[in-house]
């Protein structure tokens, strides 16, 4: 059945008439009859009687009448809320970040996100960027902000990427530490320092591009705990810049030299393959704004 045929038995009904149906409809009169004939052929019943001055419902056209408006309705409900998506006055974003990204790149762009477009449900989970990534392909995540260390770059494959910016490393010292007045340091100059990391093995740390092989005294997973520990002289870390804002005020940052400093890129990540809410690409946006003002 189709639903032009049952919009127009709707405004003949309200109307009581073919012809003001017609002006409103902007269609011919016979038009609209020819229509309300088909109508009657499809269901089998007259469904209304013409009469001197205008129209009238038969019992079958009463019948049909409140299904074909809530058919129509309904309909309109369903191209109102498809729109609503494409304008981002409504829908979801579901978004994942690794924890130094966490730290304030991505909660500018969501909060300039959910200033532009409050319609659109947001949500946040952080974890590591191999376990984002899976989320991803689950259908878990719409959007994930991942990076290339330690476990390397995403496969093209399976990830369409979006690069955001390349985040050079930091290390921090406590500042009664031999190199805090330092503005810049070789790796070479640490190696005799306790490492404080989330493993022991360095090839599971932000050390692993760099060929350097930190001796790690003390495993901590958290970023205040690492803090925590070179505060109190326990050792030092590497840190990306992306986490330097939260960096307490008895800890001081020095540059990690040119010619040894690893870079991690870090990119917005999709499923490939697969169709994009409209969110993800409004939510990038925001996500390269956030990337070019933060003091990387």
């Amino acid at each position: 059945m189709e639903t032009q045929l049952l919009d127009v038995f709707r405004t003949v009904a309200r109307l009581g008439s073919i012809t003001a149906a017609a002006q409103r409809l902007k269609f011919t009169q016979s038009a609209v009859s020819r229509q309300i004939a088909a109508l009657e052929a499809e269901v089998g019943a007259r469904l209304l009687d013409r009469l001197p001055r205008g129209v009238a419902l038969t019992e079958h056209g009463r019948a049909l009448l409140p299904h074909a408006e809530a058919l129509l309705d309904r309909l309109t409900s369903a191209r109102q809320a498809v729109d609503d998506l494409d304008a981002l006055h409504a829908g979801r974003l579901r978004v994942g970040a690794f924890a130094t990204a966490v730290a304030a790149l991505v909660p500018r762009a969501l909060s300039s996100f959910r200033d532009a477009f409050p319609g659109v449900a947001l949500s946040l989970v952080e974890g590591f960027s191999p376990a984002l990534l899976e989320q991803l392909t689950a259908g878990d995540l719409d959007v994930a902000v991942v990076s290339t260390v330690p476990s390397g770059p995403p496969d093209p494959s399976r990830f369409d990427l979006h690069h955001l910016v390349g985040e050079r490393m930091l290390v921090a010292v406590p500042r009664s530490h031999r190199l805090a007045r330092r503005r810049t340091v070789r790796l070479a100059e640490l190696a005799d320092e306790p490492f404080i990391a989330n493993s022991t093995r360095p090839e599971e740390t932000l050390l692993a591009a760099t060929g350097f092989r930190p001796r790690i005294d003390f495993t901590v997973a958290e970023w205040t705990g690492k803090f925590g520990c070179v505060a109190a002289g326990l050792g030092v870390t590497l840190v990306p810049s992306l986490a330097a804002r939260s960096i307490p005020a008895d800890i001081a940052l020095l540059r990690v030299h040119a010619d040894d400093a690893p870079v991690r890129q870090v990119y917005a990540a999709t499923p490939a393959g697969r169709s994009r809410p409209p969110a993800v690409d409004r939510f990038v946006e925001h996500l390269d704004t956030a990337a070019r003002t933060a003091q990387l």
